[in-house]
């Protein structure tokens, strides 16, 4: 039986996690990319570098019994399959109607000035309520949130770095792997007893009592805030450029439709 010899070059600390090669699986490759493509994934909000050692070493694991099963597969030839190349041909046209339709779009140019008046004419789109970026830790008692609340007042001048690893630690909320944090949110998508609270703070601040919720107690840090009002043309102007190249885009792709059918055979049975 022949002796497989698997080189694992696991991650642990900041510096190796910016690398391009994670692991090596024989002659296969387990990417950075392809790492953080897969917790991507799994958990939407996580960050691979934000990880435990531990669950670290379970993602690297399953990508590489992934390029094991891959090596397998190539074995037993299952690219040589009828059913595969089926697959693989309806997989290929599709790709290239996409990127057909990328092509087409990207050749729509948009004046300056035609994403002006769109910007004039609908700025009611354009209007920003007002958002915090927060971290938090859950906790399913008082108790336990009272003393992680003392914790973090006698960090001193290491408050955020001190609160991510108590997230980590402690909070039983699905955020833990990630310190905690929490993707920017408006008022209204918090229960009321949060966002009060989260909408309160000061940069940099932390909860002095624990909020209480019908998920347990919370203790909430604001790494950020936004006022509500106008955003600037030049920051949606990307965005406008795609919405009228996506309108373009419709009205080109029905001439270009009819066109065509003129000059094709088209038999409906």
């Amino acid at each position: 039986m022949k002796v497989v010899f698997i080189i694992i070059y696991i991650i642990l600390n900041q510096n190796l996690i910016a690398s391009e090669i994670v692991a090596t699986v024989n002659s296969l490759k387990v990417t950075q990319e392809e790492v953080d493509n897969f917790v991507h994934s799994q958990l939407p909000n996580a960050k691979f570098n934000l990880l435990t050692k531990e669950q670290q070493k379970g993602v690297i694991d399953k990508l590489i019994d992934s390029k094991l099963f891959l090596e397998d597969a190539k074995k037993i030839k299952i690219d040589k399959s009828l059913e595969f190349k089926k697959a693989l041909k309806k997989i290929k046209e599709k790709l290239m109607l996409d990127f057909w339709m990328k092509r087409k779009v990207e050749e729509i140019k948009i004046s300056n000035i035609e994403a002006k008046i769109y910007y004039r004419d609908n700025r009611d789109k354009f209007y920003r309520p007002a958002s915090v970026k927060v971290r938090h830790i859950l906790l399913s008692t008082k108790l336990e949130a009272d003393k992680i609340i003392r914790e973090l007042k006698r960090s001193k001048g290491n408050l955020k770095e001190r609160f991510i690893e108590l997230a980590k630690e402690k909070s039983t909320g699905p955020s833990a792997v990630n310190g905690g944090e929490l993707e920017w949110f408006v008022r209204e998508q918090m229960v009321p007893e949060f966002s009060e609270v989260a909408f309160s703070l000061s940069k940099g601040s932390i909860t002095t009592k624990p909020v209480k919720t019908q998920f347990g107690y919370h203790v909430i840090y604001l790494e950020d805030k936004k006022d509500e009002g106008e955003i600037p043309f030049k920051v949606v102007k990307p965005n406008i450029i795609k919405i009228l190249q996506g309108t373009k885009f419709k009205e080109k792709l029905a001439i270009l439709s009819k066109k065509l059918r003129k000059r094709a055979t088209i038999i409906v049975k």
